[in-house]
C-alpha cells in the first residue's frame, strides 16, 4: 500500500514506521480515470490526493484558454494551495492525464498531520521548499532563455514527464506555440510524445 508514495516522501525525508502507519490511517485508495478533475478553479475540493500510479497537470483558464502551470506524476502529492493554507477556492485545475491510481486524504487530516507530526510537518516543509524552487526556475527561464533553450531545460528537469505528455501541454507550460515546439524537437530529434494535439488528445 502506497509503495511507490511512501518511497518518494522517505527520499525527502525519512519517516518512522509509526509516521507511515498514522498517513496509512488517514488515506483512502482511488482509481481515477483519466481526464478527471481533482481540483476545479473556484471550487473547494477539501482533499490532497497522492499519486501512485499516474499523471496529472495543473492548469489556469485563462480568457477561454487552458495554461498549464505543472505537472505531477508517481509520488507527488496534488491539492489547492489556496485551499489548503488559506480557506479559499482554488485558482486553478488539476485533471489526470493517465488513469491514476491514488490515496485522498481530506485536507483537515492533512493538516492535522502537518501540525501533530514533526516528520510529515518536514517533508511538507521540503516539497514546499522545492515547489518554490521550480517555480522561480521557471520564471526566471520564462524571462531570460530562448524558446530552444527553455524546451532543453524541461527536457533536462522532466524526461519522464515529457515521453508522457501531449506536446500541447508542453507547449503551454513553455510559453510557445506548438508548432514551435515542433520545429524545436526535430531539430533536436527529441523523444517526446508525437501528439501535438491541444486540450482534447483522445488517444
Amino acid at each position: 500500500m502506497m509503495e511507490t508514495i511512501l518511497k518518494k516522501i522517505n527520499s525527502l525525508y525519512p519517516l518512522s514506521e509509526t509516521t507511515a502507519k498514522a498517513l496509512k490511517e488517514c488515506v483512502t485508495r482511488c482509481m481515477i480515470p483519466k481526464r478527471t478533475l481533482l481540483v476545479q478553479a473556484h471550487r473547494h475540493t477539501r482533499a490532497a490526493y497522492f499519486i501512485e500510479k499516474g499523471l496529472t497537470r495543473s492548469f489556469w483558464l485563462v480568457d477561454g484558454e487552458e495554461i498549464t502551470t505543472s505537472f505531477s506524476s508517481e509520488g507527488d502529492i496534488v491539492f489547492s494551495m489556496d485551499e489548503l493554507y488559506y480557506g479559499q477556492p482554488s485558482q486553478e485545475y488539476v485533471e489526470t492525464l493517465e488513469d491514476t491510481e491514488a490515496y485522498r486524504i481530506s485536507l483537515a487530516d492533512l493538516l492535522d498531520l502537518f501540525h501533530h507530526n514533526i516528520e510529515l510537518a518536514n517533508w511538507g516543509r521540503i516539497i514546499h521548499q522545492d515547489e518554490y524552487r521550480r517555480l522561480h526556475r521557471s520564471h526566471k527561464e520564462r524571462l531570460t532563455l530562448s524558446a530552444r533553450e527553455r524546451y532543453m531545460s524541461f527536457v533536462e528537469q522532466f524526461p519522464d514527464i515529457c515521453q508522457r505528455v501531449n506536446l500541447g501541454y508542453i507547449a503551454s507550460y513553455l510559453g510557445i506555440t506548438p508548432s514551435t515546439l515542433s520545429r524545436l524537437r526535430g531539430q533536436r530529434k527529441a523523444p517526446c510524445s508525437p501528439h501535438i494535439a491541444g486540450r482534447h488528445d483522445h488517444s
